[in-house]
């Protein structure tokens, strides 16, 4: 076996893990290729399928973890594949540095409940900026007395940022919960100057 310095090793690596996802696109063998992302709210795992985005992870989440839900959920032909994903990390980054106010790539709602699905859907209707209550979100998809569901189709949003879960407060003008933790919450309402 030949030596080789750790740097080399590492790009020859990533050179070859390049080569396998991209041959196993062309074979229609890839299920869901990833990607991870930094941003000001920390490492974002980014992972979708031949339809779309399907899935976007925070950290605390656990990345692994969450990986292996989609293989048990989705299937397990999962691969490091970050062209797959060139455009959500630009439009994420576009929208980190505030050059972007909403986002257009396709996205795969098959991690979502039909009822969740519709409020996801409904999230990027809340402008940029602005927040709405859980009621109020209720009240916009035809349920006003779902505030509680509505609650949980955040909670459970698999799209967080692109899906802008984060501009949904409670009631009382609270932050409610979010998947990123309540951290993340405040950054991307201070970055969106949300009111």
């Amino acid at each position: 076996m030949t030596w080789l310095p750790p740097q080399t090793e590492a790009t020859t690596l990533e050179r070859l893990r390049g080569r396998l996802a991209a041959e196993a696109e062309r074979a229609d063998l890839l299920g869901i290729g990833y990607r991870t992302v930094d941003t000001p709210v920390g490492s974002l795992l980014l992972a979708a399928t031949e339809r779309g985005l399907i899935r976007v992870a925070f950290a605390r989440e656990d990345h692994d973890a969450v990986l292996e839900d989609l293989a048990t959920r989705i299937g397990p032909r999962i691969l490091h594949a970050p062209a797959r994903l060139d455009a959500v990390a630009t439009q994420l980054e576009e929208y980190f540095s505030g050059t972007r106010t909403g986002f257009s790539v396709p996205l795969d709602h098959t991690l979502s409940t039909p009822f969740r699905r519709i409020v996801q859907e409904f999230l990027p209707h809340i402008g940029y900026g602005h927040t709405l209550t859980y009621r109020e979100v209720a009240g916009r998809v035809g349920n006003p007395r779902a505030m509680r569901a509505v609650g949980s189709a955040c909670a459970t949003n698999p799209l967080p940022i692109v899906l802008p879960c984060h501009r949904v407060l409670r009631t009382d003008g609270g932050l409610g919960g979010y998947i990123g933790g309540l951290e993340a919450k405040t950054a991307l309402l201070e970055l969106e100057h949300a009111r």
